[in-house]
């Protein structure tokens, strides 16, 4: 899916609504049971050339370069008209040459893209070369065999044609077959073949004392100035001439509305087949002048136009031989396809190796020739820590395992167990019967004081059923005034009740009281942490997940082009920012139109945004709403203001996923 296959589309579409008049002739050949041969061929050939005629020209639409040739050449339009032909095989080669046409223009635009949306890169490269002086002196360091290379064969072609001349031959008159006569003359004269390249580098040094005056570094930085600027012409022109295509070619009077019903198309009129020849000499004139940089944007538009109206092979006007048009227009369809457009694509792949960045070679050969070096001493490090290598191998996989079974094996067991409430898995900072022995040790102990020791405990001589088990419940409940009232009245003679015994027992029993209340406090917190066990669970888990997730989410982008989204995102708001900037930087037409230079510049970008976004939106609603913002964005007929807009509900509507 692209910008170029959707315009070939309506316009097929488009020619399919003509309606033939064919009179008599017409209904006899369309209600004979048996069609003649040439009828049936050109029946054959339109259908392989219509973009709904299988579901292969459905989902592409532009057929190959070689199919067009090869079909306009079976239906025999590229011969001399030889017989008369029926009005209705007349208009059957006229929707014929004109969908050939319609499939031409495709391939032509869908190169002229082709062309330009590389080209960013390339002058990308050469902001990078000088955006600093560390990038313009790699720069430098890179080329640097080039430039040495082609300053010995300068010095080289020189000397040899300084040799020639002393030699007494004439310039041109030491031919390849001399090769092995001028060696041994050049073996048996060394020492002067010697001072003639001497003379020569020095005569070449004072020619070139201008270039040298200026470093090696500031030779290079002007260099890549130059080479930049070029590029940047050559993506001007480009873009006028797809502009120009746009806009200007097949326009059969909807200009590629939706509704296509064009007055043109349905007045069945000569206009029709005018605007077919017309465009077909648009797109000649386009290939032909599109790589003259030394011209500007609008001298090479005015010179397009102009070559468009002194056509001589245009034949709007006549209407004596119409028969006749068909193959002119197809046999001119056959040279551009077979001769101009591999021309054309050849000078431009030859002006980008000119003028683009240079090869991976050149680019590399200095990084290449240090590992090159230093890939023995590299080995030798290797093998000698060989044992280390190996070591640290095994403890990364150790590592690895502990961590995934300790931290994340255990600590999941831990809460599945929790969950099921599994004593084993219990949180617990005492032991389950400590408390209860201990208390059940106070009591014996106050009960026990309180029966040997009544009057001081209670002031009775003996004590009751009653009054032990009162004596019971308060203890549970903490209250130990038996064993207090006998430590107060000890006090007052404490060495008495420390000879007696009874001042040393109710210390040791208070003892035993504030052991019993440290453990109901741990007891409380016991029952606070048991409480909140399976969070304390998920706790201890969540370092482990948090580490497994980063890991595979990072693995997951390695393999499954995750960093490709992350760069397709990046690459998308760039392209944003180019688009708004050529809509706010254009010069527009008294119209309120952007000119055929921005307007070829914008749908570049739109036809880079269409596939990144492809990549990117999550379902076919928002990919379909999409395509409707970007063609009302790339419809140039709305104005500047219009598109304006509707980038700016692209950018909010589709913020999610592009930005």
């Amino acid at each position: 899916m692209s910008v170029v296959s959707d315009q070939v589309r309506r316009l097929d579409v488009q020619l399919d609504r003509i309606p033939f008049n064919g009179g008599p002739e017409f209904t006899a050949a369309h209600h004979a049971s048996a069609e003649p041969s040439r009828v049936k061929d050109l029946l054959r050939i339109i259908k392989f050339l219509s973009t709904t005629a299988n579901a292969s020209t459905a989902a592409q639409p532009i057929l190959p370069t070689w199919q067009i040739k090869s079909l306009l050449a079976q239906s025999n339009l590229l011969a001399e008209a030889s017989e008369e032909t029926t009005q209705y095989e007349t208009d059957l080669e006229w929707l014929l040459v004109s969908k050939a046409t319609v499939q031409t223009y495709g391939i032509i635009m869908q190169t002229l893209l082709d062309q330009i949306v590389p080209l960013s890169d390339h002058i990308w490269y050469w902001d990078s070369v000088l955006s600093s002086p560390a990038s313009s002196s790699l720069y430098m360091a890179q080329t640097s065999p080039m430039r040495v290379w082609g300053w010995s064969q300068e010095i080289y072609q020189d000397s040899k044609v300084r040799l020639r001349r002393n030699s007494g031959r004439p310039t041109g008159l030491f031919s390849e077959q001399d090769e092995s006569t001028w060696g041994n003359y050049m073996s048996r004269n060394w020492q002067r073949f010697y001072r003639i390249v001497r003379e020569s580098i020095r005569e070449r040094s004072l020619a070139d004392i201008q270039r040298r005056a200026k470093s090696p570094f500031t030779l290079s930085r002007e260099e890549a100035r130059q080479k930049q600027s070029r590029l940047k012409k050559l993506r001007e022109m480009t873009a006028s001439g797809l502009g120009v295509l746009i806009e200007e070619g097949l326009a059969f009077g909807g200009n590629g509305s939706d509704d296509g019903k064009s007055d043109i198309i349905m007045s069945s009129s000569q206009e029709w087949k005018g605007v077919v020849e017309r465009s077909v000499a648009l797109m000649d004139m386009v290939l032909k002048d599109v790589l003259t940089l030394d011209s500007g944007v609008a001298a090479f538009e005015d010179r397009v136009f102009a070559g468009v109206e002194e056509d001589p092979e245009l034949s709007i006007e006549v209407e004596d031989d119409d028969s006749n048009r068909p193959s002119v227009v197809a046999r001119r369809l056959h040279w551009l396809l077979k001769e101009q457009l591999p021309h054309h694509v050849e000078a431009t792949h030859d002006l980008v190796n000119m003028h683009g960045r240079p090869s991976r070679l050149v680019r590399y050969w200095l990084t290449a020739t240090v590992l090159l070096f230093s890939s023995s001493t590299i080995l030798r490090i290797l093998f000698n820590r060989k044992r280390e290598i190996l070591d640290w191998i095994a403890d990364l996989g150790a590592t690895v395992k502990d961590f995934w079974f300790n931290w994340i094996v255990e600590p999941t067991r831990k809460v599945v167990g929790t969950i099921r409430h599994d004593s084993n898995s219990d949180i617990a900072i005492m032991s389950r019967d400590s408390l209860k022995s201990d208390r059940d040790s106070l009591e014996r102990m106050v009960v026990d004081f309180a029966l040997d020791r009544p009057t001081s405990a209670t002031g009775a001589s003996s004590l009751s059923e009653t009054q032990v088990a009162d004596i019971r419940a308060k203890v549970q409940q903490g209250d130990l005034t038996p064993v207090l009232r006998a430590y107060e009245k000890d006090l007052r003679t404490p060495l008495m009740g420390a000879v007696r015994g009874d001042l040393v027992r109710t210390l040791l029993i208070q003892v035993q009281k504030t052991k019993v209340d440290v453990e109901v406090a741990m007891t409380g917190i016991d029952t606070l942490l048991r409480s909140q066990e399976l969070v304390f669970g998920f706790v201890g888990l969540t370092p482990g997940i948090l580490v497994s997730i980063a890991v595979f989410q990072y693995l997951h982008n390695v393999f499954s082009g995750g960093f490709r989204r992350d760069k397709h995102t990046d690459r998308c708001v760039w392209v944003l920012r180019d688009i708004d900037r050529i809509l706010t930087e254009a010069t527009p037409t008294p119209n309120s139109l952007l000119s055929y230079k921005d307007h070829g510049l914008l749908v570049c970008e739109l036809q880079v945004l269409r596939r990144l976004a492809f990549d990117l939106l999550p379902t076919d609603a928002y990919k379909q709403r999409f395509l409707e913002d970007l063609e009302e964005l790339g419809n140039n007929l709305k104005g500047i203001r219009c598109q304006l807009r509707a980038l700016d509900r692209i950018r909010w509507v589709y913020s999610k996923w592009l930005l």
